[in-house]
């Protein structure tokens, strides 16, 4: 299975394309972070996102996309952002029939660290180590984004398996 992980913002978007199967040692494929200016307007900013994340779903051709499932915050403006994010991966997702996946951050961390609570530091120490890296992905954007992926990975059975019927439909 392959699958394209988003941690999903408006400035700085991480993204990452995992294989593997669940029980066995993800392989990395790509990494990234996708950038939009914040003086951009935000239709503006959405489009590029939009697009740059199309270029990977036609360069990479993931069976799924996992997307971290925005949470309430103090601060509404990036709360904002990142939920929009976030709907245009599904977006994007949806144009192209693959199944989309929503991953609370606790689900993730416990997936690739045994803990929930785990800090960012950890997170990348183990993405670093689960896919045998020489460097640690940076930003931590990017490490989150393949942290997703390798989490839809392992998990991959319920919630593809249901947007898969949804998208067939």
């Amino acid at each position: 299975m392959r699958v394209l992980g988003v941690d999903p913002g408006l400035t700085r978007c991480g993204i990452g394309v995992v294989d593997g199967t669940p029980g066995r040692p993800p392989t990395m494929v790509a990494v990234g972070v996708l950038r939009t200016e914040a003086g951009t307007p935000t239709a503006l900013r959405l489009q590029t996102l939009r697009d740059d994340l199309t270029a990977w779903v036609l360069r990479f051709r993931p069976d799924a996309i996992a997307v971290e499932r925005v949470f309430a915050d103090v601060n509404v403006a990036t709360v904002m952002g990142t939920a929009q994010a976030a709907a245009v991966a599904m977006l994007v997702a949806a144009d192209h029939g693959l199944p989309v996946g929503s991953h609370t951050p606790t689900e993730v961390k416990a997936a690739v660290t045994g803990s929930g609570r785990a800090d960012k530091a950890q997170v990348t120490a183990m993405v670093t180590r689960l896919l045998r890296l020489d460097q640690p992905p940076r930003p931590a954007d990017a490490a989150d984004a393949l942290a997703l992926a390798i989490c839809h990975v392992w998990r991959a059975g319920t919630q593809s398996r249901i947007d898969a019927a949804v998208v067939a439909r």
